[in-house]
């Protein structure tokens, strides 16, 4: 192979590298939340440790149902008359949860 083509195939790899490290950083900035009570870190293994916030997004592959047993909601529909079909949720609707009351 020439010399040009030798630089430009290093050119290539390390901008590949590069444009790999932004989207590794892009992920765990994307995962790390500050609040006021300190870093809150997101993820499916923490937020199913924690009751669902009052203000819920839907995400990729939920229905009510599985919303409900999440959350512990069983008036999910009759709280959101927005939500005319209970199966025509998609990821980003925003839907009110009641929280469950806790027996203390």
């Amino acid at each position: 192979m020439a010399p040009e083509g030798r630089r430009r195939k290093a050119a290539v790899e390390a901008v590949a590298w590069c444009c790999g490290l932004a989207a590794a950083a892009l992920l765990l900035v994307g995962s790390v939340e500050v609040e006021e009570r300190g870093v809150v870190v997101r993820g499916p293994r923490l937020a199913a440790a924690r009751p669902c916030e009052e203000i819920y997004v839907v995400e990729e592959g939920e229905t009510l149902h599985s919303i409900s047993d999440k959350c512990g909601d069983p008036y999910i529909l009759e709280q959101n008359p927005h939500v005319h079909d209970p199966d025509d949720v998609f990821p980003g609707l925003v839907i009110k949860i009641t929280p469950p009351r806790s027996a203390a």
